[in-house]
Order: C-alpha cells, then structure tokens, then sequence
C-alpha cells in the first residue's frame, strides 16, 4: 500500500503544482482499490487535494493566499479522462484561439463527446456541450479549433472571410488532420475543409 503511495506521489511531482488527475492516470501502478486507497491517504495527508469526486489536484501554493483553484483547463482535461469523453475548447473560445473573435468567453466552456452538463470542481465551474463536429484524437490544436469553430458559426453563416482566415491560420499538419478526418464530419463541414484546404494552397 505505501509502495503504491510512494510511487503516486512520486509521478505527481514530477508532473508539478497545477496539476489535476484522477486514479485512472496511476492504473499502472496498482489495482484500482489500492490506487483510490493511496489518493484518499495523500489527500488525508495534505500531500494532494481532493477536489471533486475522484479528482484531486496537486496545487500551485501562493506566499499568502495558500493553495490556488485549479485552472480551468486542467480540470476539464481530468474531467475527460474521469469520464472516457474526449472534449477540446469550445466553438466560442475556438474563434478566440484562431483570432476571429475578441470575445473571450465569461464562463469555461468545452466541447464534448459525452453528454453537455456542467461540472462544479475545485471552486470552478465548467460547462461541457455535447459537440456536433468531430473531436479529433492526437490532432493538432488547430485543426479541432476550426472543427470546433466551424460547428460554432453554423453551416449559414461560412464566407469567404471566415475560409481565408481559417486558412491563413492553419499549418500543412493541421490540414493533413482536417482532411482525414472529413468522412467523419457532416457534408457542409467536409465542403469548409476542402475550401479552407484550397485557399491554403491558394
């Protein structure tokens, strides 16, 4: 049981202050009992924090404020693994992230493969919106940005405007993962990649 501790402890740290986990990221470590039993005593101990049910974080400390909330991002990502959803920044943080929009949006909001609903962790509130585009595994940022962008905007509002920026925006890798991934997606968003591809080259 402490060897199993031990080594949790050991792979936290080695990750750094921020970061947030669930017993699936220590699978490898023990049986999923002694991992849950190991979390419970780290936390029992001040060594982690336990956040939600099954998530802890090993916090960021500040000089006076003590342990920091966990950042959204990091939340969302244990969140992911917890539930076996895939999720990536949402329509609305996506048109930020590609520069298309100012607007940073107010509330920490993703899209999902799993069901929309709203996640109240470690003093932080999520949302999670079930996606209508694809959530690409081991694709660049860029690529599930205008996926997840595209989706956001609506298949009325595509223009010109809104190819050429993607475009301008994309690298050869990000249109490589579009591309692959356009028998997955619906016929309108495959017609923007094969546009948005050709604006590339253009």
């Amino acid at each position: 049981m402490a060897a199993v501790a031990d080594r949790i402890i050991k792979r936290v740290r080695g990750k750094g202050r921020g970061w947030a986990f669930t017993p699936k990221d220590f699978l490898d470590l023990g049986t999923r009992a002694s991992v849950d039993m190991a979390l419970s005593r780290l936390a029992q101990q001040g060594h982690i924090r336990r956040i939600g049910r099954g998530l802890y974080d090993y916090p960021k400390l500040h000089a006076k404020l003590g342990a920091l909330t966990p950042d959204a991002d990091t939340i969302a990502q244990a969140v992911a693994i917890q539930s076996g959803d895939k999720i990536f920044t949402s329509g609305a943080q996506a048109a930020n992230l590609m520069g298309i929009s100012a607007q940073v949006p107010a509330k920490a909001s993703y899209a999902t493969s799993g069901s929309t609903r709203v996640k109240k962790v470690g003093g932080r509130t999520i949302a999670l919106k079930r996606s209508r585009a694809p959530i690409l595994d081991n694709a660049t940022p860029g690529a599930n940005a205008v996926l997840q962008l595209l989706s956001h905007v609506g298949k009325a509002n595509i223009d010109d405007d809104l190819i050429r920026r993607c475009a301008d925006r994309l690298s050869q890798q990000d249109l490589r993962a579009l591309k692959k991934a356009q028998a997955a997606m619906p016929g309108w968003m495959s017609d923007a990649v094969l546009k948005i591809s050709v604006a590339h080259h253009g």
